[in-house]
């Protein structure tokens, strides 16, 4: 079981279903308080060194202690709060945007134009997510930029898929025979009335993928191919705190403690945002 479903499995287990998008919405919200007011929140600069104050437990005025050089762990799980929400969003948005105008075509058009896509997904899908995605990395050399250009080029799969199978279903539609006999223009009817009814399973999707960029983001930034230190990002502060991960558990607890509530109100918040569409229809 992957990651992000087990997070799933723990929201539906222990939440009532009605709440699901509730509790969803409101870690979101919360994180997103923390990063917008990240300056007045957080006690101290999250870069600032103070080596006379090193590896201090939690308590006192070090909420969460210090690393190895004396930084604030609180104050650096706040301010990385903006740095992988923007993965997040950016780290969605790109992928969401090719694959469903590629997969909105693919369905709409049909013949070689389809079957174009088809094949193109069927490359990116013949290699592990994570291998081609860090293979992408290194091509282009760390940082968020190859980062969100490698989310952008494998991602974009499983919204084309969606996208195209809800459109090989609507554009046989009434309505759809209805906009052609009218002479409606092939643009308008993709983008006006096809491709709105074809979002929400995408839409649905783009929260749940939140998860996915998000694990991925930290763990490129732990194998040092994404945010860079000193930069506060969770990724980041759980892979200096691995080598003092008996003697000092906090420098790497609370900022994984941090990537799993935000995947976890991810998780509800797709699961609520389904159940909702799912009562509708």
């Amino acid at each position: 079981m992957s990651t992000k479903n087990a997070l799933q499995g723990v929201g539906r287990r222990w939440l009532p279903r009605q709440n699901t998008l509730v509790f969803g919405a409101a870690i979101i919200v919360l994180w997103l308080l923390l990063a917008v007011f990240a300056p007045w929140i957080a006690p101290f600069d999250p870069v600032a060194l103070d080596p006379a104050a090193s590896l201090l437990a939690p308590g006192g005025n070090y909420l969460f202690g210090t690393d190895n050089f004396g930084r604030d762990i609180f104050s650096r799980v706040v301010w990385g709060a903006r740095v992988d929400l923007q993965m997040c969003v950016v780290g969605v948005i790109f992928p969401f945007m090719l694959g469903t105008t590629l997969g909105a075509f693919s369905g709409y058009v049909g013949g070689a134009v389809d079957a174009l896509v088809m094949r193109c997904i069927d490359i990116v899908l013949a290699f592990p997510f994570l291998v081609l995605m860090l293979a992408i990395i290194a091509i282009l050399g760390p940082g968020l930029i190859s980062f969100y250009i490698a989310m952008a080029l494998v991602g974009w799969v499983s919204y084309a898929r969606l996208v195209r199978s809800q459109v090989l279903m609507l554009k046989h539609q009434d309505f759809i025979l209805a906009a052609r006999s009218l002479g409606y223009g092939h643009l308008r009817i993709l983008f006006v009335h096809l491709l709105p009814n074809a979002l929400a399973s995408a839409l649905v999707f783009s929260m749940s993928d939140c998860v996915l960029v998000l694990l991925s983001g930290a763990a490129v930034s732990y194998l040092g191919l994404g945010v860079q230190p000193p930069t506060a990002e969770w990724g980041v502060m759980v892979a200096e705190g691995q080598s003092f991960i008996t003697t000092a558990w906090w420098i790497t607890a609370f900022p994984g403690l941090a990537i799993v509530v935000l995947a976890l109100g991810f998780s509800l918040l797709a699961d609520g945002i389904g159940e909702k569409l799912g009562e509708r229809a």
